[in-house]
């Protein structure tokens, strides 16, 4: 009989659909191991790859090891913490504790081209603010010993000073593989945002280049990020950062604002037009009339009967259209056509899709650091976190990038920080009753016990984060109790927490001695290869996630044939996690014609007949995949 597929958990090769596209193109440079031959692959291409030894491109010691750290797999999990949680059951927010490159490795199947808008504040590689695993190769085991999980003889993450001969090329190396891996996540009608100030800002420009392309940057956007300058700086006050930002791809043609009363200004109706307020702009054409003969004619003024030609340059459009915008009274030649040249109405009513964005966000429209302080002391106390942004910076990358229907929309910041982003999605939410979903990752760097944090009982900047979305979450609830429901449509204010962790099943120990005694141990320690103190819901999640369902997905629990089957997504799988199969359940479940089933391999305990029962079973059913673990 045949055996069912072994699922691991263990393991996820982001390169494998790579690697599986090209060696459907290119069948010929497949080697006798199964990996790809780059010589016959360049061959193959022939004059489309660019041999030359001198390429424009950027380089710096250690860009190889991003990419090693890229195709690692990790070998960690989410454990999900209901009691740090609000509203778990219901909500499709998530607050992920844990280092962001384990966990946007961990996200790469189930939110692969799920994200509408990424938005990070990154280290600004300052020298005193970087935290980082100084061992790309040990990443999980430097996670795991930072946060007290396994033991070790020290903490292996530390700040980046600018002494160090490596300054530039250590804070390259921490942001190239966490950009590279969130750009899988973006929609191809996604966005992203990252602040930096001037350290790092060519730097960060030239990595996103070779990541996004150079094709697909949006603007370098200066943000004011505070009014008041201080006489104490010898050369520049520092009044602004940027905010770089770029498209996933060409999906994105077009992106608008909404307008406001300042962008209205401009606005009147001097001439009493029954279409409304309107502006005007120039019907004189920068090229000349030597360069567009066919723009050249005639225009009659109504009001003097004159006919008026430019004596140098053309007519943006042909005679047809403006002979068209003369019948429907578009032109408009000054207060009794005093005007020597007509100009050409704009309407309000034909932009109220909104207005282009700028990339000078003044504070007036954005907030400063200093209003981000003011806010966060309002929810949590007195200096709990340094330099916040401002809310009102983050409503408006929202507000460009999201639509704020009821279609959902998923924001990502991996860099949480204090949860400001949380916190901005929330209130946008309940402004314009959209329904944009929050991811927020954040290292649980430790609080200074003695800083205000930590005498407010803060351990960590996650627990900053989680705390302040809590509050928020309160606080918006408190205003809308009373009130009317009158669209129909509850807010999701709520958040689920996971925390980054070793998986829930053991790694075999590839490095282990070979004599037969270390062998003896490891095979002894695989008898049960799922870790001690790990509930059934640690174990549930984790398959959720290495299967490609979000950490959101709906999950219900039926008894079937006397053992408790999760059902997942409407039952396009079911999950058993019960160590005692039966036939009967086994039989129960193929009833259910789920897509697919996992079960523990301890559920079967050694037996064979049941097992081949159960492939057997599924089989006729229908059942596509059935997998153990």
């Amino acid at each position: 009989m045949p055996e069912p597929e072994k699922l691991d958990l263990r393991s996820h090769d982001i390169a494998a659909d790579k690697r599986a596209e090209l060696l459907r193109l290119f069948p010929e440079i497949r080697t006798e191991g199964g990996k790809l031959d780059f010589e016959k692959l360049r061959l193959a291409l022939g004059e489309a790859v660019d041999m030359g030894r001198e390429r424009f491109g950027l380089t710096w010691p250690g860009k190889a090891e991003c990419f090693k750290a890229i195709q690692t797999p990790s070998l960690g999990t989410l454990r999900p913490a209901p009691e740090e949680s609000v509203n778990f059951d219901t909500t499709e927010n998530l607050i992920i504790e844990g280092d962001n490159l384990e966990v946007l490795k961990l996200l790469q199947k189930s939110y692969l081209g799920k994200v509408k808008m990424i938005y990070i504040d990154p280290p600004y590689n300052t020298g005193n603010d970087f935290i980082y695993p100084d061992d790309y190769s040990e990443s999980l085991r430097t996670y795991l010993e930072y946060t007290g999980q396994v033991d070790a003889e020290g903490k292996r993450f530390s700040t980046n000073t600018d002494t160090d001969g490596r300054f530039h090329s250590k804070w390259l190396n921490m942001m190239y593989p966490r950009l590279y891996l969130a750009r899988n996540l973006l929609r191809e009608d996604g966005v992203i945002f990252v602040s930096i100030d001037d350290t790092e800002l060519a730097n960060l420009m030239l990595i996103m280049n070779d990541i996004f392309g150079e094709e697909n940057q949006l603007a370098i956007i200066a943000w004011e990020k505070r009014f008041t300058r201080s006489n104490n700086a010898k050369l520049f006050a520092k009044v602004k950062d940027s905010i770089v930002a770029y498209r996933k791809s060409e999906a994105v043609q077009k992106l608008r604002e909404a307008r406001t009363e300042k962008s209205d200004e401009i606005y009147s109706n001097p001439d009493n037009d029954p279409r409304g307020p309107w502006t005007s702009v120039s019907f004189v054409n920068p090229a000349t009339k030597e360069e567009r003969p066919n723009l050249v004619y005639e225009i009659t003024n109504p009001f003097t009967g004159k006919r008026v030609i430019h004596p140098t340059n053309a007519w943006k459009q042909e005679k047809e259209k403006a002979e068209q915008y003369a019948r429907e009274n578009r032109f408009y030649w000054g207060k009794n056509g005093t005007y020597e040249y007509p100009r050409l109405k704009k309407f309000l009513y034909e932009v109220q899709d909104g207005v282009v964005p700028v990339d000078l966000w003044a504070h007036e429209a954005t907030g400063t650091t200093d209003e981000g302080s003011k806010t966060l002391d309002d929810i949590l106390g007195k200096d709990i976190f340094d330099n916040p942004k401002p809310t009102r910076l983050i409503h408006r990358m929202l507000g460009i990038v999201t639509k704020g229907g009821t279609e959902p929309e998923i924001i990502l910041d991996f860099f949480a920080g204090s949860g400001t982003t949380a916190h901005a999605v929330l209130e946008l939410n309940k402004q314009d009753g959209g329904n944009r979903k929050f991811i927020l990752v954040q290292l649980p760097e430790p609080v200074d016990p003695e800083s205000p944090a930590g005498k407010a009982g803060f351990k960590t900047i996650a627990d900053i984060c989680k705390e302040r979305v809590r509050r928020v979450i309160q606080k918006l609830n408190d205003e809308d109790a009373g009130k009317l429901d009158l669209e129909g449509q509850k807010q999701d204010r709520g958040f689920r927490v996971f925390k980054l962790a070793e998986s829930n099943f053991k790694v075999w120990d590839a490095t282990a001695p070979k004599d037969a005694e270390s062998l003896a141990q490891q095979l002894e320690l695989h008898v049960d290869h799922i870790r001690e103190g790990r509930s059934e819901q640690d174990i549930l999640f984790e398959i959720l996630l290495k299967s490609g369902f979000a950490l959101t997905t709906p999950v219900e629990t039926r008894a079937l044939a006397g053992k408790r089957v999760y059902r997942i997504a409407d039952g396009a799988m079911l999950i058993c996690l019960e160590r005692a199969l039966t036939l009967e359940a086994i039989r129960a479940m193929a009833a259910e014609k789920p897509a697919r089933v996992v079960c523990l391999d301890a559920g079967f305990a050694g037996n064979d007949q049941l097992k081949a029962n159960a492939v057997q079973t599924f089989k006729t059913a229908g059942v596509a995949s059935f997998k153990t673990v």
